[in-house]
């Protein structure tokens, strides 16, 4: 520790629990209200851990990049108790205490106990001679003995060290001051890779029973420190037997496997009353090899389980929402619960919010801007909207650092990625990430780290698909991120500033049925997500090619369209390969919420307010005013300054108003620009592409298939993508629909057939 972490913590001389945690941490540095330190509990470099001490005495930890406290403490080798200065049993007058810092180099004491090597091999029935030859010995930590456990790399150098101090215990084991957690056995995967198979298990006993009986094995650090960089000491293993204990433990296996790339690699093992191999050993050494490799046959594929639980909980989600799902038009339903608990108006936002939020269970989700003034409400709508939705579907944040995205351990997969204020992801690389995760559904991300052998290159892949919802006060996000999301305004009129307002005075507004609304979530993730859009080529033709960004838009469009048929699925047909029939009511539904957001980003028509706030302007210049200011608008339009200085703004951004005033910080002097556009519809009305309700081979809307009879055997992810670029094709080139279904076809065939991408 460098000498800036050594002054005195407030109060006086530092306390033990600071002493003991600073102790174990890298990198610490004093800060104005404490330390800094490199977080523990991912790959740091940049300190991003704060150490504080609270008004009890406890150590505060926080990581900016996310990390729990249990996860952080727990890679330092502590626990809980350890942040406190004292420990409970000590507060209570019990007896015990805890170790200043966890290094074997501390004085002795004079406690009687710890484990000797002998006690361990005899407790675990483990011939000593074999746990010898596997590096295992015995040396003295805090004047006791412990057993010690070398981690290995696959080159057989000394990574890490862990100790063991007892045989029971909450705080029996402890890591080697400054080790980084990794698997336990790294050194005989070659063996596990000969073989094509290797258990996955918990704690060095087990790894060493299933040694001894010669089955390949590693071992994690703790049921819940799966980390995604460990797949790749997993390359090359065909199967992978993961044990699941009937713990808490075994449930944190499941939670991590469920998220972890080489879960289809996986089978689940279970050993009956038998906690763990250690266990299921220690019951009968001599039939120990037998009982193991009947579970090992007995192991269920991560597919099946997957299935399984999958449809035990959608049965019971529909029974909790069946009414809902079958209801007619389940985003009006949801405007409605949302007024009588006290959100006012913006009917259009949160249907819009809604729909965004559930086309995360689609191949490619949709993102959305909500943009607004400064309180205007956009965070508070999103928060509001996302209360009908369970955890499992979002991640939030206010703010994210520069690499949070690539080093996250929160997964991504299918769900929405929400950002309060996307002035929390300013930085060039976070948004190169953002846009590398929305538009190729993963981050493929390199970076170099050191090892006991020196630098090495580490590839760092976050799987996705993921949708991003952002709010803003910015007319315009950065160029490149404009195009690849939705932008919707929140209102900013006096009305519905009196909306507001009486709805706030509303002291008893209804509770929200929450648990209807995330049922209806949990049983549309086990249920159908392939939609077939009869009438897309129809769309594409309908709609006029006046704009390049059209091309992303458009696949908005498609994917809204399927978001609000899977939503409405209950209610749907099927066609003959099951995928749900989205109807002629799901693009009118689509049509009503985004039609003017489409044509305003073709540079086709303008918004109402654009609109509003350029004949203002030009009513108050052809009057005579010498100069129309923010001010002067907000006067016209009964807008406070703030909210007229942002309509004209976005005017401004369109060409439509120009500023004659070039001093920084003065107020605007407005004048007429380029003329406004007339209005060009971009998509057309529901009755232009069939005039039907149920479109199908009846309206005369075939689905479209490609040339080739085998694709109907194409995953949901496949087909939304084929239609998409069947769709695009049309828009682009107005080129016949058997040629553009070939084309389409090619690239579906080039794109997830040669494995140039793949399906989530």
């Amino acid at each position: 520790m460098t000498d800036r972490a050594s002054p005195k913590a407030a109060g006086g001389q530092r306390s033990r629990a600071v002493e003991r945690v600073l102790g174990c941490l890298k990198d610490v540095r004093r800060t104005r209200k404490g330390w800094s330190a490199c977080c523990p509990a991912h790959d740091d470099r940049r300190r991003h851990l704060s150490i504080a001490v609270g008004d009890d005495g406890r150590v505060l930890l926080k990581c900016f990049v996310g990390c729990e406290v249990k996860a952080i403490v727990r890679a330092l080798g502590l626990t809980m108790r350890d942040l406190f200065e004292k420990s409970p049993s000590q507060r209570s007058g019990g007896g015990g205490r805890v170790p200043r810092k966890p290094d074997a180099t501390l004085q002795p004491d004079d406690r009687g106990g710890g484990l000797t090597l002998t006690e361990y091999a005899e407790a675990k029935r483990l011939p000593l001679p074999f746990l010898r030859s596997l590096g295992v010995s015995e040396m003295r930590y805090l004047g006791q003995p412990a057993v010690r456990f070398p981690y290995l790399d696959e080159h057989g150098t000394e990574v890490a060290v862990r100790f063991r101090l007892a045989l029971a215990g909450d705080e029996r084991f402890r890591w080697r001051r400054g080790a980084k957690t990794c698997p336990y056995g790294r050194q005989r995967l070659g063996a596990a890779r000969a073989a094509g198979w290797v258990v996955l298990g918990e704690g060095e006993s087990d790894l060493q029973t299933l040694w001894l009986h010669d089955i390949p094995a590693l071992t994690l650090p703790g049921a819940d420190m799966w980390r995604d960089e460990y797949a790749e000491y997993l390359d090359g293993i065909a199967v992978i037997y993961a044990i699941v204990e009937p713990d808490r433990g075994g449930k944190a296996t499941l939670t991590w496997l469920s998220r972890s790339a080489i879960r289809n690699r996986v089978r689940l093992v279970d050993l009956g009353e038998h906690k763990d191999p250690s266990g299921l050993y220690l019951d009968d050494p001599a039939t120990f090899r037998g009982r193991f490799q009947a579970a090992l046959d007995a192991a269920v594929a991560w597919s099946d389980h997957e299935e399984a639980e999958g449809a035990e909980r959608s049965a019971q989600a529909w029974a909790l929402c069946a009414d809902l799902a079958q209801h007619p038009n389940i985003l009006a339903k949801l405007a409605d619960d949302l007024a009588r608990s006290g959100v006012a108006g913006e009917s259009r936002v949160i249907r819009l919010i809604y729909l965004v939020a559930t086309s995360r269970l689609l191949g490619k989700p949709v993102s959305l801007a909500v943009k607004g003034p400064s309180s205007g409400g956009k965070s508070y709508l999103v928060e509001r909207v996302l209360g009908y939705f369970p955890a499992s579907a979002y991640y939030a944040l206010s703010a994210m650092s520069e690499r949070a995205l690539a080093y996250s351990q929160e997964p991504l997969s299918h769900r929405m990625l929400v950002i309060y204020e996307a002035a929390g992801l300013q930085s060039r690389f976070a948004t190169y990430l953002m846009r590398s995760l929305l538009s190729e559904g993963r981050v493929r991300y390199e970076t170099v780290e050191k090892a006991a052998s020196g630098l090495r290159p580490r590839l760092i892949e976050r799987e996705g698909p993921t949708g991003l919802i952002t709010t803003t006060t910015a007319v315009h996000l950065h160029s490149e991120s404009e195009t690849r999301l939705v932008s919707v305004q929140v209102t900013d009129t006096p009305e519905q500033t009196r909306s507001v307002l009486l709805a706030l005075a509303e002291d008893q507004p209804e509770e929200p049925p929450y648990a209807k609304w995330h049922a209806l979530q949990e049983w549309l993730e086990g249920a159908e997500r392939g939609v077939a859009i009869p009438y897309a080529t129809t769309l594409a033709k309908s709609i006029p090619p006046v704009a390049v960004r059209l091309r992303r838009d458009f696949g908005a469009v498609l994917g809204l369209i399927r978001a609000h048929a899977i939503l409405h699925q209950a209610t749907r047909e099927r066609a003959a390969d099951g995928r749900i029939v989205a109807t002629l009511d799901d693009y009118r539904a689509v049509r009503e919420l985004i039609a003017d957001l489409v044509a305003e980003g073709a540079e086709t028509s303008v918004s109402e307010t654009v609109r509003q706030t350029v004949e203002v302007v030009g009513r108050l210049v052809a009057a005579g005013a010498p100069d129309v200011t923010a001010a002067a608008i907000g006067r016209e339009l009964s807008l406070d300054k703030s909210a007229a200085l942002r309509r004209a703004k976005a005017a401004m951004a369109h060409g439509y108003l120009s500023n004659l005033e070039t001093g920084r910080g003065k107020p605007l002097r407005l004048v007429l620009g380029e003329k406004l556009p007339e209005e060009t519809e971009v998509l057309p009305r529901p009755e232009a592409l069939g005039g039907c309700t149920v479109a199908g081979e009846a309206a005369g809307n075939a689905i479209p298939h490609p040339p080739d009879s085998s694709s109907t055997d194409w995953p949901w992810e496949w087909w939304e993508a084929y239609e998409e670029r069947l769709a695009i094709a049309v828009i682009e080139g107005g080129l016949p629909e058997a040629e553009a279904q070939a084309l389409a076809a090619d690239y579906i065939r080039r794109t997830y057939q040669n494995g140039i991408a793949s399906t989530s």
